[in-house]
């Protein structure tokens, strides 16, 4: 079999970029409904590294892979990408101890890459009229896949075990990674350089003492000498990777680029999204698992719990789909700061309402409206704001600081919902959550919603002239400068 020479029409590169995308999403959130499940079969209560360990991983991996597929490739780079997945999920899927499956999950953290790679490879092909769409459908995939992963956890692992949450997915990774090979064409666009690996292992060094920080502080105690040291080595380590990145001639990070009112306000929002849609998708279910006897809940099973979600994966999908049309009528920032003031809605009614399973529902596509217009529209303001060249580094680095951002905030929704626990009569039964601590919890997450209305509200609006004089000045300022590379 020889590579298909003549470039494939972009609607195939298309639909292939979304399969591999959609895969990566839905591993993200898949296996957080079993976590009890898988806990109690490898006789473990650090389970929660499981998807720690992930997090880190693909906050780690997502900038490095943009990097170098700006530099050698975004084709050949997402196929060794999807190959790693495929071999984290193989990895986790064979697991029977806690050491390897978190070694799995870890490989599974390159497949963060695909974003990066999937925007630059659509800013490259795509008709530029056709660009906001095809992104705006990508970054929604990158919400739906999270929401699908919370509804067929249960199926999954009622019927097949939950091995399956990684075997699965992994048939899929493997078709995408074979149909990126032979359908999507190279990439034009080429920044010669090289990776500055001492940059990307300050950045591993930040991001895992913050990441053990956020995710120990609810069993070590916030004010614990372990936490505070931990907090303080991130901010040393922060600071040294700062100096690094604006030494280096070729940073991993383009710290110029990031101070690009567009990029910074973007990012913030997306990091305040990123504290909200993974606090809401790791902790909603425990909510509705919670017997009814407790006082709240609805003594939901893992299948249930994850139809309860199902409206959200719905909207998420359909408005993301219509995000594109949205943005050209309204435009992307007021899309932005639309999908955030309904995400706080959703939030806020949460905290208040959520005794009857209509009320849940109702949220449930409330939360699936506001994330599926603001994810899109982000994802486009990003593109449109950075030059060609440097499309993969900025688009992985807004998906980058959304999975912090999640980390961060499910670790701090973790101490606010178990700061005062039920009591129980039975050593061998877990100890719930007073309904107050969930209460809290969701209105934390609208406090947060509300500051990201604040920031898209920063948002710049650039007119389509002054992203072309800053493409092209940014384009010019490149040293040695991007190439074009014919196939």
């Amino acid at each position: 079999m020889t590579k298909t020479i003549e470039r494939a029409h972009y609607q195939v590169t298309f639909a292939v970029l979304v399969t591999g995308v959609s895969a990566y999403a839905l591993l993200q959130s898949l296996v957080i409904p079993a976590l009890s499940t898988i806990g109690h079969d490898l006789h473990t209560t650090q389970i929660t590294w499981v998807v720690t360990a992930y997090l880190l991983s693909a906050s780690v991996f997502t900038p490095i892979m943009g990097r170098v597929g700006d530099m050698i490739g975004k084709e050949r780079v997402l196929v060794a990408t999807l190959v790693a997945l495929s071999a984290g999920s193989l990895i986790a899927g064979l697991a029977h101890s806690l050491g390897v499956l978190i070694i799995g999950r870890a490989v599974q953290g390159i497949g963060g890459g695909t974003l990066p790679l999937s925007f630059g490879i659509i800013r490259d092909e795509f008709p530029r009229a056709k660009v906001p769409t095809a992104i705006g459908t990508i970054a929604a995939m990158t919400a739906v896949g999270g929401g699908l992963g919370t509804i067929i956890a249960g199926p999954i692992v009622s019927s097949l075990g939950y091995h399956w949450l990684f075997f699965l997915p992994m048939i899929v990774t493997i078709f995408a990674a074979v149909a990126t090979y032979f359908f999507v064409p190279e990439s034009p666009v080429r920044t010669p350089g090289r990776v500055s690996w001492v940059s990307a292992l300050l950045l591993s060094g930040w991001l895992v003492t913050l990441l053990v920080a956020v995710s120990e502080a609810s069993s070590w105690g916030w004010g614990s000498a372990r936490i505070i040291g931990l907090f303080a080595l991130t901010v040393v380590v922060f600071v040294l990777w700062i100096l690094s990145e604006s030494r280096a001639s070729e940073p991993l990070i383009d710290l110029a680029m990031m101070r690009v009112p567009a990029v910074w306000t973007n990012n913030l929002v997306g990091f305040l999204f990123g504290v909200g849609m993974y606090s809401a998708m790791a902790f909603l279910p425990a909510f509705l698992q919670t017997p009814a006897s407790y006082g709240y809940g609805f003594g939901a099973s893992i299948i249930r719990s994850g139809l309860f979600l199902l409206p959200m994966t719905v909207m998420m999908f359909f408005f993301g789909l219509l995000s594109g049309r949205i943005a050209a009528r309204i435009g992307s920032k007021n899309a932005v700061i639309i999908g955030s003031i309904m995400s706080a809605l959703g939030y806020i009614v949460l905290a208040v309402a959520h005794s009857h399973p209509w009320q849940i529902y109702a949220v449930s596509a409330l939360l699936g409206v506001g994330l599926g217009i603001a994810f899109s529209a982000m994802s486009n303001l990003i593109v449109q704001a950075v030059p060609p060249a440097q499309t993969g580094v900025a688009s992985g680095m807004n998906a980058n600081i959304r999975t912090i951002g999640g980390a961060v905030g499910a670790a701090i929704m973790g101490s606010i919902v178990t700061s005062q626990l039920l009591p129980t009569t039975d050593a061998h039964q877990p100890s719930y959550p007073a309904e107050s601590g969930y209460t809290h919890g969701f209105l934390f997450l609208a406090v947060v919603t509300i500051v990201a209305v604040i920031a898209a509200i920063l948002i710049p609006t650039a007119t389509e002239d002054d992203m072309s004089e800053h493409h092209l000045h940014a384009e010019l300022a490149i040293v040695p400068g991007g190439t074009l590379v014919e196939d």
